[in-house]
């Protein structure tokens, strides 16, 4: 068996799991974390997200919390944010956003998972946070919603019908 990605998920992909839309793919991600296949990262600044949002948000964080690694907000997150901001990766009113990739990129997760689909998962941006790692030697960060982390081609609703 190989290694057990990591994986940071943002506030989003907490808040969406009672989305009728997203909620799917959010809940699958989060059943590979009960299960022991992907590694969830957090911050203090999902909690502090978190903490305003609805309870039943609240409650399916607290339960996933036992299953995951805090990742910390050191001086390379905030540098790391401040160089987003300076590339025009985002303007310096989203800069919450660059900072969940920061913190996944200094904690060195092998991705980051969001439905922020205009500051982070974004067809512009995503060159723009992967050239910004690059420069400051930074490993690249897979960037990706949920629906990119919960199927593969061994899913049974793949598998051929007898």
């Amino acid at each position: 068996m190989g290694k057990i990605p990591r994986i940071y998920a943002d506030t989003s992909v907490y808040g969406v799991v009672f989305d009728a839309e997203f909620a799917k793919a959010s809940e699958q991600m989060f059943n590979l974390v009960r299960v022991g296949a992907l590694r969830l990262v957090t911050s203090v600044i999902v909690e502090q997200e978190i903490s305003v949002a609805p309870k039943a948000v609240r409650d399916l964080f607290e339960e996933i919390a036992q299953d995951t690694e805090v990742a910390d907000v050191t001086a390379d997150v905030i540098a790391l944010r401040q160089a987003y901001i300076d590339a025009g990766v985002v303007v310096p009113r989203w800069s919450t956003d660059t900072m969940h990739v920061a913190v996944a990129t200094a904690a060195r997760c092998d991705a980051i998972v969001s439905w922020n689909l205009k500051h982070i998962v974004h067809i512009r941006r995503i060159p723009m946070y992967h050239a910004v790692n690059a420069r400051l030697g930074f490993d690249r960060l897979e960037i990706n919603s949920p629906l990119a982390v919960v199927g593969d081609e061994r899913d049974e609703t793949d598998e051929e019908e007898t």
